[in-house]
């Protein structure tokens, strides 16, 4: 059969990148397991249990060294991944073999693993998060004064500029960095627990003494590059933290996908669009569309995230005691099909907020539309000032906004309020004088000073922080 015959995700074959697919691959997984049994073997060697150099060094000599046809060999007889693996790296280290897994249950590997990858990847997550920002960064400064029509229930409103919209993006973006950060100093790793979470057959091992399990715990910490283990555990950890970790996920699913649903209206209305290539296609039957693809697709993707991080709250609800193992089979597949989404998503991201096209003659005919109705209150001040009665003013303007109104909507003119106002002689004001008003940077109030103090107080500094990710290479989409 061949390759082609059989199913193969599209998480790994058209969205996520090497790097992330590479933390959830077997080799990482396998060979984090041998890092495991290592630093296990190591620590009980320091701490006085008959575990010689000589052992540890035959698995540190073979710690890359998987034989996958021997793994599956055993594990097809003994129903179990874990012994599997064991025995298949016995074969190759005769002389640890009596010592691999020394008091251990499989969940020191599993969990451990679990834990360590879950780091990696969301170190990986925090870099491409940083990365969209140091796109959006420079897109914000450069139109932080260009006036655009603000919306509310996707209806004209106050303008805005563009620069101000993409730091209400970015806004958001800095939550979600902040949640990765809180997850990653947070994460703890199970430790060596043993098998319903007493650590008894630690215990028996050092005949009683229980600095010595404490110290064996501690050393593995430290090897793996933690601060600490979790206190207490059943044989696993709390699968909360599971859920933790993809609510995290689904947070930054939730900021990008408001993001690109933003875009595909401006796309819709021809003021912004997200990059578009000099061969690309929009669509098979209508050569002229330029359809927001990207934006869709991270849409897509992070409505999946979302609905992927019920999966582990219902599995964190679900447990049974000590153990079960219904969380098994679930976690295999939500935890990391997560960190394959959101790293594609995030990709995406970044692509399309490096390129993103501004049309300013399209946004201005359309601030230029509504602008008459914006300035309404303006005029009336205006018109008081010059002695007129405000109440009645108000009502004036009222009318001369329905008929405005109906003339754009009904009959498709332009709108001609401005027009109406100069002819009514309550206002005593001529054209040019109402013209005046219409000005948009007179309508954006600090528009363009909260995006300096925005990209100065909040953004800056974490560009700072993290320059190495600011400056990375986006990763090539491969649709």
């Amino acid at each position: 059969m061949s390759d082609k015959a059989v199913y193969e995700s599209p998480l790994s074959s058209r969205y996520a990148s090497g790097e992330m697919q590479f933390i959830f691959s077997p080799d990482k997984k396998f060979t984090t397991w041998r890092r495991l049994w290592i630093a296990l073997a190591r620590a009980e060697m320091e701490l006085g249990l008959p575990v010689t150099q000589a052992q540890v060094g035959e698995l540190e000599a073979h710690a890359n060294d998987v034989d996958y046809a021997c793994a599956a060999r055993w594990e097809e007889k003994l129903r179990h991944d874990v012994m599997a693996h064991i025995h298949a790296w016995g074969e190759i280290c005769p002389n640890a073999m009596p010592i691999i897994h020394l008091g251990a249950t499989s969940c020191y590997v599993g969990d451990n693993t679990d834990v360590i990858l879950m780091r990696e990847a969301l170190l990986l997550v925090r870099d491409k998060l940083v990365r969209v920002l140091a796109a959006l960064a420079p897109f914000a400064e450069r139109y932080k004064a260009l006036p655009t029509l603000g919306f509310t229930h996707f209806q004209s409103a106050q303008l805005v500029t563009v620069g101000k919209r993409a730091t209400l993006w970015m806004n958001e973006l800095l939550m979600d960095l902040d949640e990765v950060n809180h997850r990653i100093s947070t994460l703890k790793l199970l430790g060596s627990k043993g098998t319903t979470g007493t650590q008894a057959s630690f215990l028996e091992l050092f005949g009683g003494d229980h600095e010595k399990v404490k110290a064996l715990e501690a050393k593995i910490a430290a090897e793996m590059g933690f601060d600490g283990v979790v206190s207490v555990s059943g044989q696993t950890y709390s699968r909360k933290m599971d859920y933790g970790v993809l609510s995290t996920l689904s947070g930054i699913a939730q900021s990008a996908s408001k993001f690109a649903t933003d875009m595909r209206l401006l796309c819709h209305l021809k003021e912004v669009e997200e990059p578009f290539e000099q061969s690309q296609i929009g669509s098979s039957a209508m050569p002229y569309k330029r359809n927001p693809m990207r934006c869709e697709r991270i849409c897509a993707l992070s409505r999946y995230v979302m609905a992927d991080a019920v999966n582990p709250a219902v599995t964190a609800a679900s447990q049974w005691f000590e153990r079960t193992l219904d969380d098994s089979a679930n976690k295999r597949l939500s935890v990391p099909e997560a960190f394959l989404a959101v790293d594609a998503i995030l990709n995406l991201y970044a692509n399309v907020a490096s390129g993103l096209v501004v049309h300013e003659k399209v946004i201005e005919k359309h601030v230029l539309e509504e602008l008459p109705f914006m300035a309404s209150e303006n005029i009336l001040m205006d018109a008081v000032k010059r002695g007129g009665n405000r109440q009645d003013l108000h009502e004036r303007i009222r009318v001369h906004s329905l008929e405005a109104g109906r003339n754009v909507k009904d009959l498709g003119l332009p709108n001609n309020l401005i027009d109406l106002i100069a002819g009514d002689p309550m206002f005593g004001m001529s054209r040019e004088e109402l013209t005046a008003h219409l000005e948009p940077g007179r309508y954006i109030g600090r528009c363009p000073q909260q995006v300096e103090e925005f990209l100065a107080a909040d953004v800056a500094p974490v560009l700072e922080k993290y320059p190495g990710a600011a400056l990375g290479k986006n990763a090539d989409l491969k649709v």
